[in-house]
């Protein structure tokens, strides 16, 4: 194994076609094609699905990818120490429920570790895309929660896709509605105070699971029922239409979330968030400065942060 060809194996990765890697490499199709199957050759393993389409990773690749990545990682340091004029791409991806303190951890990401090149990835997803992206090395880190109602099948799904949780912190749940609704002149709110309103939640693909739902209580029967799919219309329904939600209380004005407010809601219930990642790796440096700021931003709303 060369350090060189797993430079090969990221841009190939990257671009999902070996011509235009070889391109933007500036080397010969064959010249790469070769280098590859040396790797999988040496390693006894098949890196690539190849199609007319293009190249995807198999689940092999994708693990091998996640090492190859922490060496690369290495070797940049490396230059970055010893040889200033060398810079390399960093890489991260991380999938998640829809929440908005993840969305602004990436925000400060980017700000503080993001140089002239990086190539990184927020995928704000289904329940079960999130688990399936960590455990296929799609991405590096997971955001869910898990209550009493859900964390017996979610935490046998979690290990058996060879999974860890790591709880940030917990919450109390929160109704979120529009500015203007009449139910913020409430300070609390009781599960009858909702009754008229519309509800509004994610819908979770093929396996819409009540364990899979992103919103407690979601056995409970409503009169007025709206999913979607992402947090830009779950907004514009809360306005809209008076719609409202549950979650964790988290609301963010630097991510034009001013429109939105919070109101505890009176149940017996605690939410606990926090990442999944995958057992076999250790996590690259740009993953652990992820989840440090996404303990200060939980931090700044209040909240306990699990050590």
């Amino acid at each position: 194994m060369r350090i060189q060809q797993l430079e090969y194996l990221e841009k190939i990765a990257e671009t999902g076609s070996i011509n235009e890697a070889a391109k933007q490499l500036f080397i010969s199709q064959p010249s790469l094609s070769q280098a590859m199957k040396e790797l999988e050759k040496e390693y006894n393993m098949q890196l690539f699905y190849r199609s007319k389409v293009g190249i995807t990773l198999t689940s092999e690749g994708r693990e091998f990818m996640n090492y190859s990545r922490m060496i690369l990682d290495q070797v940049n340091l490396l230059n970055g120490r010893f040889k200033q004029d060398t810079t390399r791409k960093r890489t991260f991806s991380v999938s998640a429920q829809h929440y908005a303190f993840v969305v602004h951890a990436f925000v400060e990401l980017v700000k503080e570790v993001g140089k002239d090149e990086y190539h990184f990835t927020l995928r704000e997803t289904i329940t079960e895309n999130t688990l399936n992206d960590v455990q296929t090395f799609r991405s590096e880190l997971g955001v869910i929660y898990l209550n009493d109602f859900n964390k017996t099948v979610l935490k046998r799904l979690i290990s058996e896709k060879d999974l860890t949780f790591v709880p940030l912190f917990d919450a109390k749940p929160h109704v979120f509605v529009g500015r203007d609704n009449p139910l913020t002149k409430q300070s609390k709110l009781t599960l009858e105070d909702l009754e008229d309103y519309p509800y509004l939640s994610y819908e979770q693909g093929e396996t819409n699971s009540f364990y899979f739902s992103e919103e407690i209580l979601s056995t409970l029967p409503h009169k007025k029922h709206i999913q979607i799919s992402d947090r830009a219309t779950i907004f514009n329904l809360m306005i809209g239409l008076n719609g409202y939600t549950i979650s964790s209380g988290i609301i963010s004005s630097e991510l034009n979330d001013e429109k939105i407010v919070a109101i505890p809601l009176d149940v017996d219930e605690t939410m606990t968030l926090g990442y999944l990642r995958h057992k076999k790796i250790e996590l690259s440096q740009v993953a652990q400065t992820y989840i440090k700021l996404l303990k200060q931003h939980i931090k700044h709303f209040g909240f306990e942060v699990y050590d």
